[in-house]
């Protein structure tokens, strides 16, 4: 796994290209390369016939550079460093910080890689990457960019590492409502690849994360405690607060027949039907009681 460190302390996760795939790579992308100029040349050849020698080996001339110099640029450049023997063996072109790379770096891999991988048989480009710690040959390092595998199997992520014993409950009463949901993010992804990071870079970035929920919270860690386990501590009291919620949602029991409960609305029909009941009672309510003279309508 290669050792980039952005200026974030985030640690790329980029493996350099083996010396086998990048070789099998350029293996794909040379036959290619001069399989199509050979065909070009042969058709270009017979075209160009009724012109004298110097012509033709000037079209040839020409036709080298575009096809094994040219070709290979515009390639990398529109797919980002993905040529067709990268493409296949599941590799790709990167800056050295991460980035994918531009026309400068794609046309500097590709000047020196001609005269180091074609001019020499490859040699060259075989002994500079043998003796880089990340396989880097000679266009790369002056293009300032890295081939990496992009197939790579998917790390397991370590799990959070737990708090000192001797600090469970020693945050119970803090207040964690000012601390935003970005903070406890980046909180996290640094507790779970704290091993993964360099011992000075850890040390910097967890007294900055530290710093950052001390001014949300208000509350300083305790004296001689690291910020590793001020923060596993103050993450693991988040949790639990979080666990004792759904636990009292969950047990809490629903109310039923209640005078606010919801009671769907009467259809159409249901509702006739009950005005058409109410009619009679409303009518004989007018109605004067015992037997009364009633006047004629």
């Amino acid at each position: 796994m290669s050792d980039l460190v952005t200026g974030d302390a985030v640690v790329l996760g980029l493996r350099p290209a083996r010396l086998p795939s990048r070789a099998l790579a350029i293996c794909l992308d040379l036959l290619v390369l001069w399989t199509a100029y050979l065909l070009l040349s042969l058709v270009l050849t017979t075209m160009v016939l009724d012109l004298d020698g110097a012509a033709v080996a000037a079209v040839r001339v020409g036709l080298l550079i575009l096809v094994l110099m040219g070709v290979p640029v515009a390639v990398e450049t529109l797919t980002h460093g993905r040529s067709l023997g990268k493409l296949a063996c599941g590799l790709r072109v990167v800056r050295v910080d991460g980035g994918p790379i531009r026309f400068r770096h794609a046309l500097v891999r590709g000047l020196v890689g001609f005269l180091e991988i074609q001019l020499t048989l490859g040699s060259v480009a075989c002994v500079a990457s043998l003796v880089s710690a990340r396989g880097r040959r000679l266009g790369d390092v002056f293009a300032g960019a890295l081939v990496v595998a992009e197939r790579v199997p998917v790390l397991r992520t370590d799990a959070v590492p737990p708090p000192p014993p001797w600090l469970a409950g020693h945050f119970a009463g803090l207040d964690l409502s000012q601390v935003p949901d970005g903070l406890w993010l980046a909180v996290r992804q640094y507790l779970t690849r704290v091993g993964q990071l360099d011992p000075g870079v850890r040390r910097s970035f967890g007294e900055r994360l530290a710093d950052d929920v001390v001014a949300a919270t208000g509350a300083p860690p305790p004296p001689g405690v690291p910020a590793v386990g001020y923060l596993s501590g103050v993450l693991a009291e988040r949790r639990r607060r979080e666990a004792g919620r759904v636990r009292e949602t969950a047990a809490r029991p629903v109310p039923s027949g209640s005078a606010g409960a919801w009671a769907p609305e009467p259809s159409g029909s249901e509702a006739g039907a009950a005005s058409e009941a109410a009619a009679p009672e409303e009518q004989g309510s007018e109605r004067p009681s015992g037997g009364g003279f009633v006047p004629p309508a």
